[in-house]
């Protein structure tokens, strides 16, 4: 019988093809984020309309709220889209209103720009508010057990109050004392920011008290716990890292309901002032003369419905990539 030689031991056990790198946890979490069609397509609107409404007055320089005087309200008023003209040959249209303009011959293009803003930034405002009010209360009673009862309770109550009679009732009693210490617009974006925060936490809390339930008797926590950590160090250091997953799903599900709620408070007439443009104060102006100028109704709809579909998507494809059980699927 043939003797093989050590060497060949060794040639055996050696790996054919060289070892690879270890991959990040991030760059897992991309690559399954990579799958969801429209979750790349959330983020991309997401972004798109973000830099839109940011960069959009300093590229279309039209005042939304600048009134055409004298003759020049004749010529700009009641202008139509220039796409209704492949139609309608004898529709009122101009190269310099190219998406029309209102009754009173304010521009729509810029009316929907600083709308967007508006919207987009009680939206965002809104969420991290929520985000901040939700995730120290489910911290709070996740780890501490004493807090747990009342904490879920109190969310419980203020999970059974109705939102929308709520918000109303909110505005109509705090809204001028705001307007008349911050002025008109600042004094309604605070109460508004503050209103949809105040009543939108509670999803956020839950969902962080349950994380933080399952975490709190890991062994890496016992073992902080068993050399003397203090709590503030426990949750800022292992709880909270190990819930952002959650967190982030959370805050895309948030600046949707920000988005809708303020739009439709707006709507209503409850939101910023009238000369203030938002897209649900677009929307309600269009409203009694929808049936002439439809588009007018099209207009801010559509940036709504795109906006919130868009961060819906994101907000999917985030719990997927983001979840150990489905990436790699």
């Amino acid at each position: 019988m043939t003797e093989t030689a050590p060497d060949d031991h060794f040639e055996a056990l050696r790996d054919i093809e060289p070892p690879k790198e270890p991959r990040s946890q991030w760059a897992d979490v991309w690559n399954q984020f990579k799958k969801h069609k429209g979750a790349l397509f959330g983020g991309g609107f997401l972004v798109f309309i973000t830099l839109f409404v940011l960069i959009g007055p300093y590229i279309w320089r039209v005042d939304p709220q600048a009134l055409p005087k004298g003759r020049e309200m004749l010529t700009l008023r009641d202008v139509r889209p220039i796409f209704v003209a492949l139609w309608d040959f004898d529709a009122k249209v101009m190269w310099s209103r190219p998406l029309g303009t209102d009754n009173l011959g304010r521009d729509i293009l810029a009316n929907i720009i600083a709308g967007g803003r508006a919207s987009m930034a009680v939206g965002w405002a809104a969420m991290v508010l929520s985000l901040v009010i939700g995730t120290g209360i489910g911290v709070m009673s996740g780890y501490f057990r004493k807090m747990d009862f009342w904490l879920m309770r109190f969310t419980d109550l203020v999970l059974s109050l109705p939102i929308l009679p709520l918000l109303l009732v909110a505005v109509v009693l705090f809204r001028q004392p705001l307007r008349s210490n911050f002025g008109p617009e600042m004094g309604m974006f605070i109460l508004i920011v503050g209103v949809i925060a105040i009543t939108s936490w509670m999803q956020t809390a839950r969902i962080v008290r349950g994380e933080i339930l399952a975490l709190k008797e890991r062994e890496f926590i016992l073992a902080a716990r068993s050399i003397g950590t203090s709590n503030y160090k426990i949750i800022t250091r292992h709880l909270l890292p190990n819930v952002i997953s959650p967190i982030m799903v959370s805050a895309t599900l948030g600046l949707a309901t920000a988005i809708i709620t303020e739009s439709a408070l707006s709507f209503l007439g409850f939101g910023f002032p009238s000369d203030f443009p938002t897209w649900g104060k677009l929307l309600s102006d269009a409203v009694p003369r929808m049936t002439e100028f439809p588009e007018r109704v099209l207009f801010p709809g559509i940036a709504i419905s795109l906006t919130v579909l868009g961060v819906n998507y994101l907000g999917d494809g985030l719990r997927d990539a983001l979840d150990p059980r489905i990436r790699g699927r």
